[in-house]
């Protein structure tokens, strides 16, 4: 961290007021809670997290979608930390049924192949994981094979942030492993300071630093700390495959109101492997029933010790909010990190 420890002295530097910035990914707040990066930053510099964990952002209705699937006799493979995701009344790993826990969209699709019954993959994720399961699903899947489509859009949320306000944002740290597949050009058109940032804790500070010159100097572009990895064109050919397979679509996010093209559905040609069309369900709009703040934390409002269930009545071994399920979430994390 000698690196890290100068980036983080000319940070001190830099910062000469109030300066607020988001990051979107869970790994991101992961590697910030375990590397202790909050306590080497200049206290004018509050790093706050948005919605970038996708089992958090998993809407009730989807779970509850899948819940209703699975009483009607499918298999459902998906992976482990969408089990205890809550539902309107209860999670996957209540509903009882057959629910199998897999690493991937092959899993689910070597599942089919062995099976009579209907299998249903619950295809969760961000422009990470939509191309895998678009170039699986190019390979003519068994019949009795079909995805409930998931997936989300960064930056049709940030871009919801922005008109909202709510955060007051100065700038957003973006998510490394996404613009692999993207690129950085998808997010030029935004009027704040961007970085993009890998996950070591040198990766994160630079992409720090380089948003808050950004900020100081009143420029709005988009750095890349993390050129190792991303090009500004992204992997072109990923791209290419999730785009053949899969269109944007409006979609729910929990803790937001539906926003516009920030979901992917399956394209007409491969409808044989929706199962929201397949079966007939839907994802219904259920209210709040809990004193959680996972949406006010998913939108930067909110930091998980501002919730009153936060370490009493929600912990990882029972936890009431998405945010304290899965590895990625703000919750599980400040509580495993004791922050």
């Amino acid at each position: 961290m000698v690196a890290g420890n100068k980036i983080a002295d000319k940070l001190a530097e830099v910062i000469d007021r109030d300066m607020t910035l988001m990051h979107v990914c869970g790994t991101h707040e992961a590697s910030i809670a375990r590397h202790g990066i909050r306590s080497l930053l200049p206290s004018k510099l509050k790093i706050v997290m948005g919605p970038g964990c996708p089992v958090c952002i998993t809407p009730q209705g989807e779970i509850d979608a899948a819940i209703e699937l699975l009483e009607n006799g499918c298999i459902i493979a998906t992976y482990g930390d969408l089990l205890r995701v809550p539902g309107s009344s209860s999670s996957l790993g209540e509903a009882g049924g057959d629910v199998r826990v897999v690493q991937g969209v092959h899993k689910a699709v070597e599942i089919a192949q062995k099976e009579k019954k209907e299998v249903v993959f619950i295809s969760c994720g961000f422009e990470t994981t939509a191309p895998t399961v678009a170039a699986m699903l190019m390979t003519n899947p068994p019949d009795n094979f079909s995805i409930l489509s998931c997936h989300r859009l960064i930056p049709p949320a940030m871009k919801w942030l922005l008109e909202q306000g709510e955060a007051a944002l100065d700038g957003f740290l973006l998510p490394g492993h996404v613009l692999v597949v993207s690129g950085t050009e998808a997010y030029r058109g935004f009027p704040v300071p961007q970085a993009v940032a890998g996950f070591e804790a040198d990766d994160i500070l630079l992409g720090l630093l380089m948003l808050a010159e950004q900020v100081k100097s009143g420029e709005c572009r988009v750095d890349n700390a993390y050129p190792r990895a991303v090009l500004p064109t992204g992997n072109q050919k990923a791209q290419e495959i999730m785009n053949l397979v899969f269109e944007p679509c409006d979609a729910a996010w929990r803790g937001f109101p539906v926003i516009q093209n920030s979901g992917l559905s399956l394209r007409d040609s491969y409808a044989q492997y929706d199962a929201w069309k397949k079966f007939g369900v839907t994802c219904r709009d259920t209210p709040k029933n809990s004193a959680c703040a996972c949406d006010r934390i998913l939108r930067g409002i909110a930091q998980p010790d501002d919730c009153t269930l936060y370490g009493t009545a929600c912990t990882p071994k029972h936890p009431i909010g998405p945010c304290m399920v899965s590895h990625e979430g703000a919750c599980r994390i400040w509580h495993q990190y004791h922050m």
